[in-house]
């Protein structure tokens, strides 16, 4: 699986992705366009192919920042012997399938070959229809693979296939989506990406998680659970009678009056005195 940047429409439209994926006993090819590379399209890329052909095994891809977190290990995360995930990884994970990293363009040479190729025929293809936008290009794929497919699979070298199916009880929508924790404030708010979220209803919880859907849909849950909220402009205000929020005061360094004792006491004097009197 593996993305490519070029301008598929030629100068007829912007330039975008095309999110591809080769199945590795049949050359059988998936593919879709996006503005970009990322996140968002990643996950919407796999989330069609499974619900198409089922869960893979694994997954070889290259070491791009959406597929390999580059962000090093928390004393929590060596604790546990645990690995930094991204968004990506983390679906991977939770879906049970395998992250192959691939360390070089020519390592993937077969997504990279079939990429040469569409550049060239796909291309030409889409010139012929007059094709201009992302949204006619997918169109498009939905007639162009099955014919591609048709004539350039292989049988695998063994019988059976290892796509596992969906199970029944597993919510795929929550599987796929941005999931980021947050703080739980005294006041039941939670900020998240330049925004405020009130909770509607009572909680425990210190942190909750922001789950961001691929079709735009926000929640917020604590361990599985769906808590009711609202986007509100600004904190709520606080009533009459409510606790009062602890406040701190950073104590200042005392400094004794004139008429101290400590004051009146002067060492260079007394030592004269001490002195004169040792000298008579």
């Amino acid at each position: 699986m593996d993305g490519s940047d070029h301008k598929w429409f030629e100068n007829r439209g912007p330039e975008c992705t095309l999110m591809a994926s080769i199945d590795d006993a049949t050359n059988e090819v998936f593919g879709r366009f996006y503005k970009y590379e990322g996140t968002i399209p990643a996950m919407d890329s796999l989330k069609r192919y499974i619900k198409k052909y089922g869960i893979p095994c694994s997954v070889y891809m290259d070491k791009h920042s959406t597929y390999k977190s580059t962000a090093k290990p928390t004393i929590e995360d060596e604790l546990q012997n645990r690995q930094v995930l991204t968004h990506f990884g983390r679906v991977l994970e939770e879906l049970g399938m395998k992250y192959i990293p691939a360390g070089s363009p020519q390592a993937k040479g077969r997504i990279e070959r079939l990429f040469g190729t569409f550049q060239d025929r796909l291309v030409k293809e889409m010139r012929l229809k007059r094709i201009k936008t992302i949204e006619e290009a997918n169109k498009f794929l939905e007639y162009y693979l099955p014919i591609y497919n048709k004539r350039f699979t292989v049988k695998p070298t063994k019988k059976g296939n290892l796509h596992r199916p969906l199970p029944k009880d597993m919510d795929i929508e929550t599987i796929f989506s941005i999931k980021t924790p947050r703080v739980l404030r005294n006041d039941f708010t939670v900020a998240h990406d330049k925004e405020l979220y009130q909770v509607m209803e009572k909680t425990n919880a210190k942190k909750v998680i922001m789950e961001e859907r691929l079709n735009g849909k926000i929640f917020i849950t604590y361990k599985n659970k769906k808590l009711k909220f609202k986007k509100i402009d600004k904190r709520p205000e606080k009533q009459k009678g409510e606790e009062k929020y602890f406040s701190f005061r950073i104590k200042r360094k005392y400094i004794p009056p004139k008429n101290h004792p400590w004051r009146q006491f002067n060492i260079k004097s007394n030592y004269n005195i001490y002195k004169n009197k040792k000298v008579a």
